[in-house]
């Protein structure tokens, strides 16, 4: 049995998530009905990923949220705390929103992959397609009111659409399995390196404002 099919084999048996894009489609054997039980779940999976790495990051903040902020993977500060964005980006993410009156208590922060991928890459589309019914039911347990998808890559993974985050930014929208208001915004790793943008993400984050007054 390869990787590819311990996985599958791994959320058939824990009863993740349907797993639509292999087809396969199951009732759970056992339900994982709190956070606790979905990261002690998770910490099982036979993947060679977690071997690069030096901890799980799973996911931080409020597990009641209004709002949850869905990123892409750990980089080398959050691999080294095992809390997804402490490093740059995640100081940046603070500000952000601070400016929209919230803070790290009151939203749930947490990474497509709770890996760092070797050498920082991109996670592959495999990745992204493995670990989706993890971030299903990783959101499905939160049960926000609004899903802020943080950059290209999170944003392809949720919504399974080969479109850019240019062309998606700031655009509200739902899907299938998930009872969220979702939005993609930009990354703030991506805002770092080019600042010009941040004007635009403050647009989206007024948005996600005004979505939550309305709410």
């Amino acid at each position: 049995m390869n990787e590819l099919e311990k996985v599958i084999e791994w959320f058939v048996e824990a009863g993740v998530s349907d797993i639509t894009s292999n087809e396969i489609r199951t009732s759970s054997k056992k339900e994982i009905t709190s956070l606790t039980e979905l990261r002690e779940a998770v910490s099982k999976i036979p993947i060679s990923l977690k071997d690069c790495a030096l901890n799980m990051v799973f996911g931080v903040g409020n597990p009641n949220a209004d709002i949850l902020l869905l990123g892409e993977a750990p980089g080398a500060e959050e691999d080294k705390q095992g809390i997804p964005f402490v490093g740059q980006s995640g100081q940046l993410l603070d500000k952000i929103l601070a400016a929209i009156g919230l803070d790290r208590t009151e939203v749930y922060i947490t990474n497509i992959l709770p890996w760092r991928p070797p050498g920082n890459r991109t996670p592959t589309n495999q990745e992204i397609e493995l670990f989706r019914p993890y971030v299903l039911k990783h959101i499905a347990l939160v049960n926000p009111k609004i899903v802020v998808c943080l950059g290209g890559t999170a944003t392809k993974a949720l919504l399974q659409t080969s479109q850019g985050i240019m062309q998606l930014r700031g655009k509200w929208t739902r899907i299938e399995g998930v009872n969220a208001k979702i939005i993609p915004t930009f990354h703030p790793a991506y805002l770092l390196r080019s600042p010009s943008q941040k004007k635009e993400a403050w647009i989206d984050f007024l948005s996600v404002k005004q979505e939550m007054i309305q709410e």
